[in-house]
């Protein structure tokens, strides 16, 4: 039997966290420990006295990449499973998707999210991630019963998803400067510079009681975010290549941003990433410390055009789609020709 160590993270109100909980220890098949990271949540109090859960403490919020590191530092396992606190998991989820990482191949696997209702709806399968690092959730209220088939996928979901120790502490798990968000795509696409796949896991099902906000702290953070591993992933070469699409990609969303009520934010990713340059120019070359691949090897995950959900706050006209997936075919060569 497996013995696995399960990662949730609470913040904020939680009325979900004790059925989350007890989905989680129903489990069958596995051995498991519960780390419980309290970022702040009065609804800890509540959770019901289990010998299989630990809850930890920090001294202040960690965000969701901080939290879900300190909880791996504390994991007794060698399996790492993390799980959205509004997600309820099936009793076989865990033992399902962890299976998959008896395929060495395998670096990190996420499980069919899944919306509440019958019959059910996706809310992600994976997600995929365009060149500029756009990410949105994968086949996003398309029905589950059309996506039966376990395959490699861009991203995980950061709602559930599994990996090794090993995979994790060779990547330094998540970049806690990214704190929340996208950093479940920054994640993935490590993991295929190191010569592991990303696969999804259609048995694995959790229900994740999930809406989209879009409070303006928020946007700054997914900006923030997608341009640092924008700036990162790259080779500095490839960087230069892309900025033809960038800047008037850039000021695209800006324009989406002032219609938004956000674009102050928007400014202000610029602004951060233009003030912590340095910070950049390290992340670039840790980076590229643990990539194992050519870079052809990851890049051909990527999208070339960028069909984001309505949902999610921006949409892309068809025309723009066009030129970003042509200038994609010309310039990839370049990108790809580099280790």
């Amino acid at each position: 039997m497996r013995r696995v160590s399960v990662i949730i993270l609470a913040y904020g109100d939680e009325p979900l966290l004790a059925a989350c909980l007890e989905a989680v220890l129903a489990s069958r098949d596995v051995d498991l420990e519960l780390l419980l990271v309290d970022n702040g949540s009065p609804a800890v109090l509540d959770v019901a006295a289990d010998d299989r859960l630990r809850v930890i403490t920090p001294d202040e919020n960690t965000g969701f990449a901080g939290g879900c590191n300190l909880g791996a530092r504390n994991a007794r396992h060698d399996t790492f499973v993390f799980v959205n606190s509004d997600l309820i998991v099936r009793p076989d989820a865990i033992a399902t998707l962890t299976s998959r990482l008896d395929d060495d191949r395998v670096g990190l696997v996420t499980g069919a999210v899944l919306m509440p209702g019958e019959p059910f709806v996706v809310n992600s399968i994976g997600n995929p991630i365009h060149y500029l690092m756009f990410s949105w959730a994968g086949a996003y209220g398309e029905p589950f019963a059309n996506h039966p088939s376990r395959e490699p996928v861009a991203g995980i979901s950061g709602a559930f998803f599994a990996c090794r120790r090993t995979q994790w502490e060779l990547l330094d798990g998540f970049d806690e400067q990214f704190f929340a968000y996208a950093e479940d795509a920054d994640l993935s696409l490590r993991t295929w510079q190191s010569g592991k796949a990303v696969d999804f896991e259609p048995l694995a099902v959790g229900v994740h009681h999930y809406s989209f906000t879009k409070s303006n702290h928020k946007w700054f953070l997914l900006e923030r975010n997608r341009l640092i591993a924008l700036f990162t992933l790259y080779d500095r070469r490839s960087i230069w290549s892309l900025l033809p699409v960038m800047i008037p990609v850039e000021m695209g969303v800006l324009v989406a941003a002032v219609k938004g009520g956000w674009a102050r934010e928007k400014v202000a990713s610029w602004r951060w990433i233009w003030t912590h340059r340095a910070y950049l120019r390290e992340r670039r070359h840790r980076v590229a410390r643990v990539r194992a691949v050519a870079s052809v090897d990851w890049t051909v995950v990527l999208e070339a055009e960028m069909h984001i959900p309505s949902e999610f706050g921006l949409s892309v006209p068809a025309s723009v789609n066009w030129i970003l997936g042509r200038y994609w075919n010309v310039v990839r060569p370049f990108i790809t020709s580099r280790s």
